[in-house]
């Protein structure tokens, strides 16, 4: 465990500090916060008695949950590890919660959707899940509720990326680089969103109190997976991360065949958490280019 005092009274516990959203969580950690932060190495969530021993050793005011299983198409073959980290972790989490009488903030995923609409989903939408991985992170989002139906709060976004950790922008560039080329979905449609963007906004919540419920926040913009890979491999170019203009191709999902479905269209609709929050989405393209500075700022600088 990491715990960083910062000179105030409001005590948080962070799971999944060393991913993809709870590094950016402890990078825009406010001053008046004193940080509990766990890996995933130093806390499974899946162990209700290292939950319930981390969360009565800490004694936070909040607990910000960004542990997840998140590869997709693995859980369809491992659902018993899925479900241990994606629903039953929470679960344990707001059963910890509840006895300390502190808030949850929850991070949850697109993928509780199929994908049928035409329109992007807003957080009353109706869910359907195709896949393991969104199933269990429903079933989490359920637990969550049914124990704390007055103090937490689910964060649902989509093709979360960062300049650290397994995503579809790293992803890219190791191949733009390697092969030159790639082939990549033309036919589903999303809201590709930074984690630092995500992260904003869990602290936004953390700020008020009387904010429960289900959340949508994304950066803003729908494009496919094939015009988010065209964009990174523009913004590699500019900043000089690729020496030259690799081969983007569009397929289409049954060309790219994989265990999980996906749901064709995730969109979410982020316009009333904006209005809640005060808030507006930055451009997804915007971030990006500011998250691959920020790769190509890491590759340049020597490690000490």
């Amino acid at each position: 465990m990491a715990a960083r005092a910062a000179g105030g009274c409001v005590r948080v516990l962070i799971t999944g500090a060393s991913g993809q959203v709870g590094c950016a969580l402890l990078g825009l950690a406010p001053p008046s916060a004193t940080i509990c932060a766990f890996s995933h190495a130093e806390l499974d969530i899946g162990d209700a008695d290292a939950v319930q021993h981390a969360v009565e050793q800490s004694r936070p005011s909040l607990i910000i949950n960004a542990a997840a299983y998140t590869a997709v198409d693995m859980a369809e073959s491992q659902p018993e590890q899925a479900r241990a980290v994606n629903a039953l972790g929470p679960r344990y989490l707001a059963q910890a919660a509840a006895s300390l009488k502190c808030r949850l903030l929850h991070v949850s995923t697109d993928y509780v959707f199929d994908g049928t609409s035409t329109v992007p989903y807003a957080p009353e939408d109706a869910t359907h899940p195709l896949s393991v991985y969104g199933q269990t992170k429903l079933q989490g989002e359920q637990y969550i509720f049914e124990l704390l139906p007055v103090s937490a709060a689910v964060v649902r976004t989509a093709w979360v990326y960062a300049p650290q950790g397994k995503n579809f922008v790293l992803t890219m560039l190791r191949l733009m680089r390697e092969r030159g080329a790639v082939r990549v979905v033309a036919d589903q449609l999303g809201c590709p969103t930074a984690g630092h963007s995500v992260a904003t906004v869990l602290w936004r919540l953390a700020e008020l109190p009387q904010m429960h419920g289900v959340f949508h926040w994304t950066d803003a913009g729908i494009v496919s997976w094939y015009d988010f890979a065209r964009a990174i491999a523009e913004e590699a170019l500019e900043l000089r991360l690729l020496r030259e203009p690799p081969q983007v191709t569009p397929i289409t999902t049954a060309e790219y065949p994989t265990a999980a479905p996906r749901p064709r269209l995730s969109a979410l609709d982020s316009s009333a958490t904006a209005r809640q929050l005060g808030l507006e989405p930055a451009p997804w393209r915007s971030n990006l280019r500011t998250v691959i500075r920020n790769v190509a700022d890491r590759e340049r600088t020597p490690s000490a």
